[in-house]
């Protein structure tokens, strides 16, 4: 017998070309009891799908009957402001606890004289040291620096 027609098929079911039609063709084919040894490998597999349609199959009553056999009536699930707003709220207090412990940390890292005035005052002062001032109060500066500070008395 011919098995050219059988081989082209299976070609085109493994190209996942085949219709509807030729597949059942296949399923069939498959089936018979007298198939070349070449093509037995793949009765397994036709076998399988014609299997598994004939076993049981959940129906359309299967909630009833389970709910039955429970004993409970459905029920729907009732979800409060407070349960829907938990990952927000849980999300805030990771905020908060990252924040308290970066500025502890900051604290902790500080010389003595400063970590005093943040933790009273919660600001950073800046640190004493050169200051920059403008260029006409410079010489202003640098003139009654040089210049002791005396009363000028006037003589006539």
């Amino acid at each position: 017998m011919d098995y050219k027609y059988i081989e082209q098929l299976l070609d085109r079911y493994w190209q996942c070309e085949t219709s509807l039609e030729e597949e059942q063709i296949l399923r069939a084919f498959f089936q018979q009891n007298d198939i070349p040894a070449e093509m037995s490998q793949y009765q397994p597999l036709f076998a399988y799908v014609n299997e598994e349609k004939q076993t049981d199959v959940l129906g359309e009553d299967f909630d009833e009957k389970m709910l039955s056999l429970i004993g409970e009536e459905p029920k729907a699930k009732v979800i409060s402001i407070r349960q829907r707003l938990m990952p927000l709220f849980r999300a805030a207090a990771v905020v908060a606890i990252v924040l308290t412990l970066g500025n502890a940390l900051q604290v902790a890292f500080l010389p003595k004289e400063d970590a005093s005035s943040v933790v009273a005052t919660g600001i950073q002062k800046p640190s004493e040291g050169p200051s920059v001032a403008k260029a006409d109060s410079t010489r202003m500066d640098s003139i009654n620096r040089a210049m002791p500070q005396q009363p000028v008395v006037i003589v006539k």
